[in-house]
């Protein structure tokens, strides 16, 4: 690691100095980037454990169906023609494989993974090639789930291709080398594009001076200076030398301006556009001229697209008639809410687990037939736990206890993952005293929430 380093830092040196004696820049300009990624929390592993030969040779390298997409983005700018400083930020979801020295077991379920990190990018040619090829390292911290913490060092290498106008598609392969406890060995492959923030500065146009004008007629207008009113601006007769003139200043002078005391244009004779409905916008840029709306619909009112008289921007339904007392969704039928109310009530767990208990199935089933019976309606699955114990525990007893009810309501009562979301409040909501076994009791609940 010291070696490849003392290595790269060599070479950015190297081509820094380089770079000074070139007389036309190409040191890359404010930019920033989006790529798509793909995470690699397994091979790294593999190969500590034994070889990257070995991990090749026995096809153990991870494939590709079986990486975690996520995506990046970077704030990137040349420091010269050779080194890119490069600031990113990417987030995707996986199950992180804590190392057994951490004390963190590996989560049963897929979380958040977020990384920054600040790199420089050593380029072996300027941008002015076609395919640069380039290393990258830097150092950058961690987030997994929003409780685990951790820094890494990101040592990679890419290839960077000029697609014109200083925009270039890139690739590259990066090791996330732990540096602290909680951080594991893991692999990132992206792929994106790296755009300019701003564009080029036009190059400053020297105009040369105008030729001296004659002595006696100093504008050219046929009139000379000394009978002109206007000498240096060029007129006619009918004004003694000056120019006819624009009241409004919009351009049209006033013997064509119909409105010559209002700015307009030449199309409409100096008077403004017409703005026939009179709702802010011309009618050149209104594409409802004669029904009054609003400026971000072009002119138009705000829609209504399943026309329950609330336009879309209100309507958390805004593809289903719905009813204003419910946000423009759809008014829950009672006997749905009763089944779903009375089957929250009945969900109970074995002690300090997540497993489901028999008695809690009946009221699930009715819960899961509501749910089939209406393609569009949507559960909110939430857990909570009393404030017993530490939110280590807590808050992944509550998450996996809320998605034990998913798993049954999906695989016994055949509904659709998609229509149930899970989260998991460990014992930030409580509902009644914890000082109390009552109150705490109360609090170690499951709550079932419709929606569309």
């Amino acid at each position: 690691m010291k070696k490849l380093l003392f290595s790269l830092i060599v070479i950015g040196m190297a081509v820094s100095a380089t770079a000074q004696t070139t007389p036309i820049s190409y040191k890359k300009r404010p930019s920033i980037g989006f790529h798509f990624q793909l995470q690699d929390v397994t091979t790294a592993g593999l190969i500590g454990a034994g070889s990257a030969s070995s991990v090749i040779t026995n096809n153990q390298w991870t494939k590709i169906k079986d990486l975690d997409p996520g995506m990046s983005f970077q704030y990137i700018e040349g420091l010269n023609e050779y080194v890119d400083l490069q600031v990113s930020i990417g987030a995707a979801s996986v199950r992180y494989p804590f190392r057994a020295r951490s004390g963190v077991a590996v989560p049963s379920a897929k979380r958040l993974l977020l990384e920054t990190d600040v790199a420089i990018n050593v380029k072996m040619l300027k941008d002015n090639y076609f395919v640069v090829p380039y290393f990258t390292i830097g150092a950058g911290a961690s987030m997994y789930g929003g409780t685990y913490f951790a820094t890494y060092a990101p040592i990679g290498v890419g290839l960077q291709v000029k697609l014109g106008n200083d925009n270039f598609l890139t690739t590259n392969f990066v090791h996330r080398t732990a540096m602290s406890s909680l951080a594991t060995n893991h692999l990132t492959y992206n792929i994106g594009i790296v755009s300019p923030l701003k564009d080029k500065p036009e190059p400053v146009k020297v105009t040369p001076p105008p030729p001296p004008a004659p002595e006696k007629d100093s504008d050219n207008d046929g009139i000379v200076d000394s009978k002109d009113k206007c000498p240096t601006v060029a007129g006619v007769a009918k004004y003694d030398g000056c120019p006819v003139p624009d009241t409004d200043g919009d351009g049209v002078n006033d013997e064509n301006d119909k409105c010559p005391t209002v700015k307009g244009t030449a199309k409409y004779q100096g008077c403004p556009i017409p703005d026939t409905d009179k709702d802010g916008v011309n009618d050149e840029e209104d594409k409802c001229p004669t029904v009054a709306g609003v400026a971000r619909y072009q002119g138009c009112p705000v829609p209504d697209t399943d026309n329950d008289g609330i336009n879309d921007e209100e309507d958390k339904c805004p593809t289903l008639a719905g009813v204003k007392e419910n946000n423009g969704c759809p008014a829950f039928k009672q006997d749905v809410v009763k089944a779903v109310t009375e089957g929250a009530k009945n969900i109970l767990f074995a002690t300090g687990s997540s497993k489901l208990m028999s008695s809690s199935f009946k009221g699930l089933n009715k819960v899961a037939k509501a749910l089939n019976e209406d393609a569009n309606l949507k559960l909110t699955v939430e857990g909570h736990c009393d404030n017993t114990g530490t939110d280590e525990i807590n808050d992944p007893l509550s998450e996996n206890r809320a998605l034990s009810v998913q798993t049954y309501l999906t695989k016994k009562g055949k509904v659709d993952a998609a229509k149930i979301m899970v989260v998991g409040f460990g014992s930030k909501q409580p509902i009644a005293d914890n000082k109390t076994a009552k109150g705490r009791n109360a609090n170690r609940r499951v709550e079932l929430k419709l929606n569309y």
